[in-house]
């Protein structure tokens, strides 16, 4: 095609990438136009997100701050340019990724839309006031401010408390035998029960003979004497007396809960704890001053608690000031409930959405802020979207497109793939067999690829091969459960097949498998591989979550050069000092504060991202030294140990479940939601699995193209074929297709789901008549795309 603009013409209608080498990329050239739906696929690891956000994206950060001053040059010389030739035609970017820093328990559906504070201002303006009082400022309405925050629970909306049952929970036992639980163990604890001794108290009587006020005193009292305890001298060391202070029980939980910075100390002080909604603001964690506060009969925290349709439906204006404000609301409520939402309150604190539904959060809020002439790079926008819901979401990237944006995606789902203006297809394999573009162009062109991965699946219209349902071995009953949306609900789940578990977001399907714990009926072994995340710094990584760096430092301690130099297994570790580079702490990254903007991470100046030492690094296995062999792939790894044994069986797992791309030191901040739990995954199947096991997994498929779910499916109808329990939350309909049962909740989310709509084969379920899912399954099913 001959373009008349020069490439580096500001009209150029292209975005031309000229050689670029970010991880796997194969010093790729590709123009794709602007103004378009471009999406791009691959198989999991074959470069797609380096092309789009490790390159693009990065691209047209560092243009941004390089626009901005002086101070910020200096840092992008740090960070680094993406390994680019060139870029031209580049807009400025916006990323919307899945990656997310943990969000705090502040944080809310409201903060992350900027919803509350469009009604605040609504309360603060428009709201009816108690007679006599005094308008207040927007800022008291918000429990993050001084001014808004209920000065009892400091705007948290809980308070904690404990009580004696939770403290002792067997009071037959004495003090000295360790009635008080919630104490420390090891040495404090003992100096705990000496201080008592010496207090006077005894502590050899059951607790449950103890007289109450002293039993009182001992749990509760915020006093703490000072006395000298005489320890009882044991034979073999002599021990001197010394002052010991004592701290009632609850004081001991309350302070480890509040100040302890490990998690399993907090988790085990929260055991000793319960939690009620604040009495002095029941909850709402505002001040009473606000909630006297109303509009149209309701106070802020009321309206805040409704899912956001009830909202928009109720905020009727009494007066032209509120008549703007409300307006407001209503068309920034709007993109939400179109992308699926409408079921979220603005209460609703932000660690308890999903990937999915946070990143399409961010997506109506984008809608609003009306910036045209950009980028977007959107992150697999449909991850945990029903596929009645993906319509919408079609919708909305077409709605950005028409504002004169470009819409760049990194996506699986067939049916977004399909509708893209443009594709950009990136293989033909993963890692190191990846990294080419093999179609950039209309969608139909990729038809005539052979090699590519995605034109097999998006092609293909044969339907869903016929499969023996398997006969359950027995049933697992559940409920009937009453919680968030699900209304005495119960649910039977065949044991020994594949269950998936579907309905549109919200719906409450994984409130539905939430309910299955380790002690219900029938389980044996439970096994539920989440999301979350395998560790949220770069220190915690593939290698170390699975268990198989501590092989590999073996292996490196074991060499005749380590041995020589006396070092031993823990000079390999980056975690501690002695064979890490001490400039990063064995992080191989320094972070860069930026004004205004997140901060970002540089490689060390030091050891140049290798995170070892000189010295360490030169001991040396096999031609290669610790930080080259925590460069490999998963795959290359595999080769290289092949007669490890230990080692080769780990990353056996790995590459069962797709994961042969991944770098073993890759950073656990690195990895997507699919890809931690695909690891999670692989460390179960790599341990022994004796008696009957029963997994639970929260939509396995994210992040996955066609062709890596077919790979995970083999080994998940393995683990059942073995004679264990699977059961998914799943929208993939080729998965649902292949399950044995399927329990479909609905009709739709929120309130209008929560219940069982069908439940059977899928032959069965994709015939229900009230099921959102059942179309869509039904075409899986006859194969018509």
């Amino acid at each position: 095609m001959h373009d008349p603009h020069g490439p580096h013409d500001p009209h150029d209608p292209y975005v031309r990438v000229r050689g670029a080498r970010e991880h796997n990329l194969k010093g790729v050239d590709v123009d794709i136009p602007r103004d378009v739906l471009a999406v791009f696929t691959g198989v999991s690891g074959s470069g797609k997100s380096s092309l789009a956000f490790g390159t693009i994206y990065a691209e047209a950060q560092r243009r941004y701050f390089e626009s901005v001053a002086p101070y910020a040059r200096r840092l992008i010389h740090q960070v680094g340019a993406p390994k680019v030739g060139e870029i031209s035609g580049l807009p400025p970017a916006v990323s919307l990724q899945q990656r997310r820093a943990a969000p705090t328990s502040r944080s809310s559906v409201g903060t992350v839309t900027n919803l509350s504070n469009s009604l605040r201002m609504l309360f603060s303006r428009a709201g009816t006031y108690p007679p006599g009082a005094e308008r207040l400022d927007s800022d008291a309405f918000s429990p993050n401010t001084a001014a808004g925050a209920c000065p009892e629970c400091h705007g948290l909306g809980r308070v904690h408390r404990t009580s004696e049952e939770l403290l002792v929970p067997d009071p037959s036992l004495s003090i000295r035998e360790g009635a008080i639980a919630a104490w420390p163990g090891a040495w404090q604890g003992k100096n705990l029960r000496d201080v008592l001794d010496a207090l006077g108290y005894d502590v050899d009587r059951p607790w449950r003979e103890l007289p109450a006020d002293e039993r009182e005193w001992i749990l509760f009292t915020d006093e703490q004497p000072v006395v000298t305890v005489h320890p009882v001298r044991d034979a073999d060391r002599i021990q001197r007396p010394y002052q010991g202070t004592y701290m009632s029980a609850r004081r001991y939980v309350m302070k480890t809960f509040s100040d302890s910075k490990s998690p399993a100390l907090r988790a085990k002080a929260e055991r000793f704890l319960t939690s009620a909604p604040c009495p002095a603001c029941g909850g709402s964690r505002l001040r009473p001053e606000a909630l006297a506060v109303t509009f149209g009969g309701r106070t802020i925290a009321e309206l805040a608690a409704l899912p956001l349709v009830e909202l928009a439906a109720g905020l009727d204006a009494t007066s032209e000031t509120a008549r703007v404000l409300t307006d407001d609301l209503t068309s920034r409520i709007a993109p939400i409930v179109e992308l699926g939402l409408g079921y979220l309150s603005l209460d609703r604190s932000t660690p308890t959405l999903s990937a999915g539904e946070l990143q399409r959060l961010r997506l109506a809020t984008q809608l609003r802020s009306g910036l045209f002439g950009v980028v977007y790079v959107l992150d697999e926008p449909s991850a945990g979207l029903h596929p009645a819901d993906t319509e919408a979401l079609l919708v909305v990237l077409e709605r950005l497109k028409a504002a004169g944006n470009s819409v760049f995606v990194v996506e699986h789902h067939l049916d977004v793939v399909r509708g893209a203006d443009w594709l950009v297809d990136v293989g033909p394999h993963a890692g190191e067999h990846g990294g080419r573009v093999l179609h950039s162009g209309p969608v139909a062109g990729l038809a005539a690829v052979e090699e590519s991965a995605t034109a097999r699946y998006l092609f293909d219209d044969s339907p869903a091969p016929a499969r023996e349902v398997r006969e359950p071995s027995g049933w697992l009953k559940t409920g009937p459960v009453t919680r968030h949306n699900l209304r005495g609900v119960s649910a039977e789940f065949p044991l020994g097949a594949f269950t998936a578990v579907t309905g549109v977001s919200g719906s409450g399907k994984s409130t539905l498998i939430g309910q299955i714990t380790q002690d219900t009926a029938g389980v044996g072994r439970l096994v539920s591989v989440d999301q979350k995340p395998i560790g949220r710094t770069p220190r915690s990584n593939l290698a170390t979550y699975t268990g198989l760096f501590d092989v590999v430092r073996k292996v490196f301690a074991d060499t005749e050069e380590a041995g020589a130099r006396g070092f031993g297994v823990g000079r390999f570790s980056f975690n501690v000092a002695g064979g890490r580079c001490e400039t990063c702490q064995g992080e191989g990254f320094v972070s860069v504060e930026l004004l205004f903007l997140p901060s970002t991470y540089a490689p060390c100046p030091d050891c140049g991202g290798a995170r070892y030492n000189p010295q360490t690094l030169e001991v040396t296995y096999r031609g290669r030294n610790i930080a080259q062999v925590l460069d490999l792939t998963v795959e290359s790894a595999a080769e290289f140990f092949a007669d490890t044994p230990a080692v080769a069986r780990s990353l056996g797992t790995l590459l069962d479940v797709g994961l042969g791309y991944l770098r073993l030191g890759q950073p656990a901040t690195e990895l997507s939601g699919g890809e931690a739990q695909r690891i999670k995954l692989a460390s179960e199947l790599q341990r022994g699995r004796r008696g009957h096991t029963l997994y639970l997994l929260d939509e396995p498929t994210t992040g996955l193209h066609p062709a890596d779910v077919d790979v995970l499916m083999r080994q998940l109808h393995g683990l059942v074929d073995a004679g264990h329990t699977v059961i998914v939350v799943e929208h993939d309909m080729s998965v649902v297709a292949g399950a044995d049962w399927v329990i479909d909740l609905g009709p739709g989310g929120g309130d209008a789901g929560g219940r069982i709509v069908a439940a059977g084969p899928p032959a069965e379920v994709a015939r229900s008549e009230q099921s959102r899912t059942a179309p869509y399954l039904a075409r899986t099913l006859s194969g018509i795309g």
